[in-house]
């Protein structure tokens, strides 16, 4: 009964540590470069443009381009993702709708 416990608690320490870990942000020495010139098609009714961006692949930036997609619910607009300078280097500020 006490082993099973345990473990139990253990396991659930665990995950809470994994969900911890997935939300850290890794700070990139080198800055990004600037962003691309996008050439952005018509605008498609009930679809917002989310811009492109540069993605950290772990050894180099790679260009993830925009691309059109549905709002989360009416008159929401989107903010878009940006590399933040920061003591450590250069962390991600992940996009989102307001």
């Amino acid at each position: 009964m006490k082993k099973t416990f345990l473990a139990t608690v253990l396991g659930v320490g665990l995950l809470a540590g994994g969900t911890l870990a997935a939300d850290a942000q890794i700070a990139v020495r080198i800055g990004p470069p600037p962003p691309r010139r996008e050439v952005i098609p018509p605008p498609r009714p009930g679809y917002v443009w989310h811009p492109g961006y540069h993605r950290w692949d772990g050894g180099r930036y790679v260009w993830v381009p925009g691309e059109y997609a549905v709002p989360p619910r009416p008159g929401a607009y989107w903010v878009p993702g940006h590399w933040a300078h920061r003591p450590g280097g250069y962390v991600w500020i992940e996009g989102h709708y307001r």
